[in-house]
């Protein structure tokens, strides 16, 4: 009898410890690898979901800048990360479907390595011209002047394979226009180009040119987007300023490393559409230039499928490659 209570009794030991030692998540601070440099757009709208993340996870989201190779290398910590649910990532759209086009070699296959737990947020292009060196006001009088310009005009953007580099490709084969492509390492960089008249013209994120635009040193002649802007609805969009078939947004997702459990991947899409669902911090995303966006793991897979053939095409018509 004794023997069996204690074979009994160490049956139900073994059947309670793993229970036991799989605590709820996260129990621990989160690491959020942001792939870009601080102070940027993709930097600054992913600490304001790690502090919603926060709120609702009860526990710290500690964001972590892992910068260059176009994002690849911010990227690549998650992919051969644990995947416990314990280091996550911001991905914008490049790092997932631009990027393996436009790169010889990859560290990692976007759709083998990593896990899309939600869409995030999402960025509109802003076509701008400087106030001061550019004299056309829309998007018809500048074309009709970079046409007529001697050399044609010269574009800046945040780096070669970028949204930014492609957009611009596309408006100006499609229109016809002589361009010289300089690349930059960011936005902050394009920015006193453009001031000082050494780039006549930038379509990038507005939420790195926001401030510029309300400052009334550029002009916006036109918005990326199917509809107008929430905080700029007197700029045009590419349709309306006569670009038809051009919304382009450079949206992020919210990944882990492949492997994540099914009950974290639902913890956290869960999380971030509680985050995209509160007034305050979508207001918070529309001031700093972009929009809260939330889905589940297979909405983030099926909008990256959507997209893969026109980000193919863009990339292939600019003709960019990188080692």
């Amino acid at each position: 009898m004794l023997s069996r209570r204690a074979l009994l009794g160490s049956a139900t030991a073994a059947l309670a410890t793993p229970v036991e030692a799989q605590p709820s998540y996260p129990d621990r601070p989160i690491r959020l690898v942001c792939p870009y440099p601080a102070g940027g757009a993709t930097d600054v709208l992913t600490r304001i979901l790690a502090e919603g993340l926060r709120e609702r996870l009860g526990q710290p989201v500690v964001v972590e800048n892992r910068s260059g190779a176009g994002g690849n290398i911010g990227v690549d910590v998650v992919a051969k990360s644990a995947p416990d649910g314990y280091v996550l990532g911001t991905a914008p759209v490049g790092n997932f479907i631009i990027n393996p086009f436009l790169y010889r070699s990859m560290p990692y296959d976007p759709v083998r390595d990593l896990t899309a737990v939600s869409l995030a947020f999402e960025v509109p292009n802003v076509a701008v011209v400087s106030e001061k060196f550019v004299p056309a006001r829309n998007m018809r009088d500048f074309l009709a002047w970079a046409k007529a310009k001697a050399g044609g005009v010269v574009y800046g953007t945040s780096g070669v394979g970028t949204s930014a580099h492609l957009c611009s490709e596309l408006l100006f084969k499609r229109a016809g226009v002589e361009c010289t492509h300089v690349p930059f390492r960011s936005a902050a960089q394009v920015i006193p180009a453009m001031l000082s008249g050494d780039v006549d013209f930038a379509i990038d994120n507005l939420a790195s040119y926001a401030g510029v635009i309300q400052q009334g040193q550029m002009s916006a002649l036109g918005m990326t987007t199917a509809e107008r802007w929430p905080t700029m609805p007197q700029v045009p969009t590419m349709a309306e300023a006569g670009i038809p078939d051009f919304v382009v947004t450079a949206w992020s997702a919210l990944i882990g490393p492949a492997g994540l459990p099914v009950p974290v991947q639902d913890r956290l899409s869960t999380a971030v559409q509680s985050v995209a669902a509160d007034p305050a911090i979508r207001q918070r995303f529309l001031m700093a230039g972009g929009q809260a966006l939330a889905s589940t793991p297979t909405g983030a897979r099926e909008r990256m499928d959507r997209e893969r053939p026109m980000w193919k095409e863009m990339v292939e018509l600019s003709g960019a490659r990188m080692e």
